[in-house]
């Protein structure tokens, strides 16, 4: 633009500068706004604002708080909005002090605090277990006539449910219903989760109930898989599957989710007939395996004894395409081991069996332990085939481009 002798205005600079932020490019964002300053354009409170924004989603919160004061020096100064996006961004990170200082100088400014300001101050300090803090800030954000909302609260519950103490969760939603602020499905969800994991799931039933019939509340897949997980973590397995059928002829959907804690709990009591028939109706039903799902499988064949279907299970986790990651390194030795009691159990391995092991450990790398089984695999089943011989080269290939880009 300034290559062409156009001269852009300010409305221009923060239309550009908000549709690179909004597609994700920020950084090309910045980019602009420095030539803008260089250029001697003056920004505004837009400019500034949609910039900080931009700064903090990528982390780039230092520079958004030196910005902050340069809005200052250039008369323009911050809103609500600004110091809420940096506050909010300096919580994230866990810095709750540099975030209470930031508080203090918007106050002092005569810029008061709203619920969102709070909001991200209170959750701060429940996740860094600041609960002292968390009531004073509470009982100033209730002297300061700032009416928490239903976030405050839900703020609230979660924390104390994750520190096991559900009784206070429990009064905490009694006291927010006695202020006027109704509970919606993720207070209910988290009291749940909270009674949960506490092994109390009778009451995390009563919750569930209370929250469609009194409260009118429309429990999501997330309130059932919370209830299907439950039970299946105390091995309440068939209430479990009530609560799946539920959802099955009444929804909402069962999600990988449902179906892989299904699937672990039924497979814990040896049921693997019924494990093996929900893993084909997940697919059936257009849902994808996840590697827990398969890892709760495996898992399950191999506590069992059924080396060969847990092989056949790995070999197909290999085709699914998911990217392996440590659970997948986990499930490779697992599998190995089984690999070796193949020949105990009467199951010999054939060149598919060696094929599925060379496989995996080429996919975490480990081309030694690949090399060893296709030594053996060449002394057990003949010659080797020109695919695993492509498969092999191509991964050790593949190991030392990355070696020498290291």
């Amino acid at each position: 633009m300034f290559k062409l002798g156009l001269q852009p205005d300010t409305v221009t600079f923060n239309a550009l500068i908000n549709g690179l932020s909004i597609g994700g490019k920020v950084s090309q964002a910045v980019r602009l706004f420095d030539d803008m300053v260089r250029e001697s354009y003056h920004p505004d409170l837009i400019t500034y604002s949609t910039i900080v924004n931009g700064l903090c989603k990528i982390g780039g919160t230092t520079r958004a708080l030196r910005l902050l004061t340069t809005t200052e020096e250039r008369g323009c100064p911050a809103d609500i909005v600004t110091y809420n996006t940096i506050i909010d961004s300096l919580c994230k990170d866990k810095l709750v002090t540099e975030a209470l200082n930031l508080l203090f100088e918007m106050t002092d400014k005569g810029i008061q605090p709203n619920v969102f300001t709070y909001n991200s101050l209170l959750h701060a300090m429940c996740i860094t277990g600041q609960w002292e803090e968390v009531i004073t800030l509470w009982n100033e954000m209730l002297a300061n006539n700032c009416k928490p909302d239903v976030v405050s609260y839900n703020i609230l519950v979660d924390a104390a449910c994750k520190e096991g103490k559900i009784s206070e969760a429990h009064d905490i939603v009694e006291r927010m219903i006695q202020d006027g602020v109704q509970p919606n499905t993720v207070t209910y969800n988290v009291l749940m989760d909270g009674y949960c994991l506490q092994g109390e799931m009778d009451e995390a039933r009563k919750v569930l109930n209370l929250m469609m019939i009194t409260r009118g509340c429309v429990p999501d897949v997330y309130s059932y898989n919370i209830m299907v997980n439950g039970f299946c973590k105390y091995k309440r397995v068939d209430e479990a599957m009530e609560f799946f059928r539920e959802m099955s002829q009444n929804g909402p959907s069962p999600d990988t989710v449902t179906y892989s804690a299904l699937i672990n709990g039924v497979s814990q009591l040896g049921r693997l007939l019924i494990a093996q028939q929900l893993f084909k109706e997940m697919s059936a039903h257009g849902l994808i395996p996840d590697m827990i799902t398969y890892s709760t499988l495996l898992h399950g064949f191999c506590k069992h004894g059924y080396i060969c279907k847990a092989l056949a299970l790995f070999k197909s986790m290999q085709n699914s395409g998911l990217k392996p990651n440590i659970v997948h390194y986990r499930l490779t030795n697992e599998a190995y081991e089984l690999f070796r009691k193949m020949e105990v159990t009467g199951c010999l391995p054939n060149s598919c069996s060696y094929n599925v092991m060379i496989q995996g450990f080429l996919q975490n790398n480990d081309v030694l332990t690949a090399a060893k089984i296709l030594d053996e695999m060449d002394k057990a089943c003949g010659p080797l085939s020109l695919s695993i011989v492509i498969i092999v080269i191509t991964a050790v290939h593949t190991l030392e481009t990355r070696v020498y880009q290291i």
